[in-house]
C-alpha cells in the first residue's frame, strides 16, 4: 500500500479558523471517500505546544517551528496580525526544508505574508487576501501579487484565505490521486461551486449588490477599473451604446445618486483605504484616486468625512475595523482571557491533534 503523504500546517498565532478548517476537513474526507490513509496530517505552533485562533480556539499541536519534521507539504496558515510577528524561528526552519528536503512549502491566508517577509516569494506570483493587497504591494513588490483565489502553478503554492484554501487543496488532492476523487469530495463537503485558480478574489457586482441591470453593473465596474483617471458620465454611457440621461436615470433609481457623485464616493472610499491600509504619501494617494490637485483632494475629503487626510491616516490607522473574510473582533478579546489551562466560567472548544499516521480530527471538549 503506498505510504500517507503527510502534511504539516505551521499555525502563526490568531490563525483564520475557517481556512484551518477547510485545509484539514478535505484531507479527512479524501480518507474516507477512498477508504485508504491517503493522507496524514500534523500541527506546529511557535511554542510547540499550542496554537491560537482568532476567534479563542486553542489548538493543541506536535511539534515547535524550530523542529518541523521532514513532511511531504508545508502550509503555512496565519491570519490577523502577521505583520507584527516574529517569524525568524518559523522561516529559518522552512529554508532548511527547502533546502535539505523535497518538502513542498505552500501558505494559506496571509501566510503568502510570512513566506514573502523570508524572500520565498521573490519572482514568484502569488495569492493573498484582498484585503492586504495595497500593502502587501508597498512590502513586497518583488512579488507577482495575482487577484486570484488561489496560485498554484509554481514552486510555492499559496492561498488567499477562506474557502479559497479548499480550493487549493481539492487542486492538489486532483494532482495526487486524479480528478474523480476531487469531484467526489467536493459532493461529499456539499461544495458546489469549486473555482479554479483563474478565478478572482472579488464577489461579482450583481452578486454584492443585488443589482441585475447589465448597464448599470458595467458601468459601475467601468469606473471602478478607472480610480486614477476619471471618466465622464457621458463617455461611459457612449461605450455603453445608451445615452447620458438614461445612464442617470439607472444610477439614480437603484443607487439614490448621479454617476458623478457615486464615482467620487468610490474614489473617495479607495482613498481612505489606501490611507488606512498603506504608507504611501498623500500626494501619491491623491494621485492613485484622480485627484490631481492635493489641496482639492484634501477638500473634498474632509467635505465627506470631517477629517483631512493626514488625520484620517492617524485616527483610522488606530481604529481599522478588521479585513472583511477574517475572524470576528469579538475572538481576539479572548486575549486579554485567560489563557489556555487556567480556569474560566465558560466552557472553551479545543481542538485536539490527531496522532500521526491516523487519518481521524477530533475537536473534544477539554
Amino acid at each position: 500500500m503506498r505510504q500517507a503523504r503527510h502534511i504539516v500546517l505551521a499555525l502563526v498565532e490568531d490563525i483564520t479558523h475557517i481556512a484551518f478548517a477547510c485545509a484539514v476537513h478535505p484531507l479527512r474526507i479524501a480518507n474516507l471517500i477512498s477508504a485508504q490513509s491517503l493522507y496524514r496530517w500534523s500541527y506546529a505552533s511557535l511554542d510547540g505546544k499550542n496554537a491560537r485562533s482568532s476567534d479563542g480556539t486553542q489548538i493543541a499541536v506536535h511539534h515547535g517551528f524550530d523542529a518541523l519534521p521532514d513532511s511531504d507539504r508545508i502550509f503555512v496558515l496565519s491570519g490577523i496580525g502577521m505583520q507584527t510577528q516574529d517569524h525568524s524561528v518559523l522561516l529559518t526552519s522552512l529554508r532548511r526544508q527547502d533546502r535539505l528536503t523535497r518538502t513542498r512549502i505552500s501558505a494559506l491566508c496571509s501566510g503568502s505574508w510570512v513566506l514573502a517577509t523570508g524572500g520565498f516569494l521573490n519572482g514568484c506570483d502569488a495569492a493573498i487576501h484582498r484585503d492586504y493587497h495595497d500593502r502587501f504591494m508597498e512590502a513586497f513588490p518583488e512579488v507577482n501579487l495575482m487577484r486570484n483565489v488561489f496560485v498554484a502553478n509554481g514552486k510555492y503554492p499559496t492561498a488567499s484565505g477562506g474557502t479559497a484554501t479548499a480550493d487549493l487543496m481539492l487542486h492538489l488532492i486532483a494532482e495526487d490521486h486524479g480528478q474523480d476523487l476531487s469531484v467526489a469530495l467536493a459532493d461529499q463537503i456539499v461544495y458546489n461551486a469549486v473555482r479554479e485558480a483563474t478565478a478572482v478574489q472579488k464577489v461579482s457586482l450583481q452578486s454584492r449588490s443585488g443589482i441585475r441591470n447589465p448597464h448599470l453593473a458595467a458601468a459601475i465596474t467601468r469606473t471602478r477599473d478607472h480610480l486614477d483617471s476619471p471618466i465622464a458620465p457621458m463617455i461611459i454611457a457612449q461605450d455603453l451604446g445608451i445615452s447620458t440621461r438614461q445612464l442617470e436615470r439607472l444610477f439614480g433609481k437603484d443607487l439614490n445618486a448621479s454617476p458623478k457623485k457615486y464615482y467620487m464616493k468610490m474614489r473617495l472610499e479607495r482613498a481612505r483605504h489606501l490611507l488606512v491600509q498603506t504608507e504611501i504619501s498623500i500626494l501619491d494617494v491623491a494621485l492613485a484616486c484622480g485627484f490631481k490637485i492635493p489641496g482639492h483632494f484634501a477638500k473634498v475629503y474632509r467635505t465627506t468625512f470631517g477629517v483631512t487626510p493626514i488625520m484620517q491616516r492617524g485616527r483610522l490607522s488606530r481604529s481599522a475595523p478588521r479585513p472583511y473574510g477574517h475572524d470576528s473582533l469579538a475572538g481576539r478579546r479572548g486575549r486579554k482571557g485567560p489563557r489556555s489551562g487556567q480556569q474560566t466560567g465558560r466552557t472553551s472548544h479545543a481542538a485536539q491533534p490527531m496522532e500521526v499516521g491516523k487519518p481521524a480530527f477530533r475537536a473534544d471538549r477539554p
